[in-house]
């Protein structure tokens, strides 16, 4: 992984290169006192501040020259990104064009990150290196670019060399550099130990189901529980995709990496919570033994599923997860899970949908979004169409016919299996950038991550727990 800590450091006095930036309004008050020949250069290049844009401003011999880089008023995370991206190798300092408060190091970062482990590095790979002289911010923005990374990454590996068993190695990983207890219960195992719908969706795979299960921190402190779907390739089963939809399924873990990479955000920071994170991680593979439109099958909750689209596997195995979740009531539960397509139809591929059983924790979420900038949307638990979750021969289908609504039903099937009076919120994410922009390359992506990081950090370290 990028050595992300390499990239920001303190500010040490030494040579550095001059950074400015520049909204549109602070870049006209400061052309004014710059120098005739200073003016002539912008105007040569074209340069305007207009977010995302750079322009060098040669010094007084050939090694002495600055930048300039335009960003928006109201900058957000990736401010820095397109800066890092198109500078050469070498050291900066930032300056500013005037006063527009403290600027986010994470697109500096994250710009420089490759995910390069089938390939080769190319292009210039000579670190940029930020100065700063907020040093109280350099290890979050660090540890927050590792864990994006580390989403990144997951996503971006494919189904052959990240199967179940690789999950859950990578669970086992983070577990060991923080001192967390990581039990995994695989294959057969599954049914002794009453996680029948993780089994059913999991065996015809090469390699056997998992439940990941990641215990750290204090057992006195507050219970927070995350919950990451695990589907590390969904061929659709029996009701099987056809090629276009199954290109990215190798992404279909995401949710298991956003939850991963918030647990290890909180024991990195030594939160003051009971850590638990649960991953039930699996192949929905096609081979004889592979469940059938039809089946019905059992759960940990009790409850009986009739199966009328073995697509609709996540859901089947977050069933089980969201169960042992909740058996030991934690003061939160966050699941994540790139769920439906429904959802990307409704908010697109930069939005994920927020599901909660709770108002307040909605309104926390709104405001941590908004704080992290990491947009996110709430969909509703619409409970007019638990209606479309009615099966004639079991307690309920996993998917209604139609297709109407189909986040907004998956989302019920899931709070189906949370305890009643659970306080649980529910990410649909894409885990995907389809296109490039400043810091987030085409490929795996958090998203939804900054906005739950920043509402834990609130919620746990001001111990609000409201009625």
């Amino acid at each position: 992984m990028t050595d992300f800590a390499a990239l920001l450091i303190p500010d040490d006095g030494g040579p550095a290169t001059d950074l400015t930036l520049a909204t549109a309004g602070g870049f006209r008050s400061w052309l004014g006192s710059a120098g005739t020949r200073t003016r002539s250069l912008l105007a040569a290049q074209g340069f305007t501040a207009k977010p995302d844009t750079l322009a060098i401003l040669p010094g007084d011999d050939p090694a002495d020259w600055s930048a300039i880089a335009g960003i928006e008023a109201d900058h957000g995370p990736f401010a820095l990104a397109a800066a890092a991206a198109a500078l050469p190798g070498g050291r900066y300092r930032l300056r500013t064009t005037g006063d527009m408060g403290a600027v986010a190091f994470l697109g500096w970062l994250l710009a420089q990150h490759r995910f390069e482990r089938y390939r080769k590095a190319g292009g210039d790979t000579a670190p940029r290196v930020l100065l700063t002289g907020d040093i109280g911010r350099i290890t979050a923005a660090v540890r927050l670019a590792e864990a994006t990374a580390l989403v990144r990454d997951l996503v971006d590996t494919p189904a052959s060399d990240l199967g179940p068993a690789a999950l859950a190695d990578a669970v086992i990983a983070e577990g060991r550099r923080c001192n967390a207890r990581v039990d995994v219960i695989t294959g057969e195992a599954l049914l002794g130990a009453n996680f029948p719908a993780v089994h059913a969706v999991g065996r015809a795979a090469s390699q056997a189901p998992r439940i990941i299960d990641l215990h750290w921190g204090n057992a006195d402190h507050p219970r927070l529980t995350l919950v990451g779907k695990g589907v590390t390739f969904d061929s659709g089963g029996l009701n099987i995709k056809p090629g276009g939809g199954m290109a990215l399924m190798k992404k279909d873990m995401g949710g298991a990496a956003h939850a991963l990479a918030l647990a290890r955000l909180v024991m990195q920071a030594d939160l003051p919570v009971r850590l638990r994170l649960i991953v039930p991680a699996v192949e929905n593979a096609i081979a004889g033994n592979a469940m059938r439109p039809g089946d019905i099958l059992a759960t940990r909750a009790g409850k009986t599923i009739e199966v009328t689209n073995t697509d609709a596997e996540g859901r089947l195995i977050l069933a089980d997860a969201l169960t042992l979740a909740g058996e030991d009531s934690p003061d939160l539960i966050i699941d994540f899970a790139t769920l439906t397509g429904a959802a990307r139809v409704a908010l697109g591929p930069q939005l994920p949908a927020l599901f909660t059983n709770d108002e307040r924790l909605a309104a926390d979420f709104a405001a941590a979004a908004a704080a992290a900038g990491d947009p996110i949307w709430r969909l509703p638990l619409w409970p007019g169409y638990r209606d479309m979750l009615k099966s004639s021969v079991a307690d309920m289908v996993n998917a209604p016919d139609g297709g109407f609504a189909g986040a907004v039903t998956a989302a019920l099937f899931l709070e189906a299996f949370v305890g009643e009076g659970q306080r649980w919120a529910h990410f649909d994410t894409f885990a995907w950038n389809p296109a490039p922009r400043p810091g987030r390359p085409k490929g795996g992506e958090a998203l939804g991550l900054r906005a739950a990081w920043a509402l834990v950090q609130k919620r746990f370290l001001e111990k609000e727990f409201p009625a």
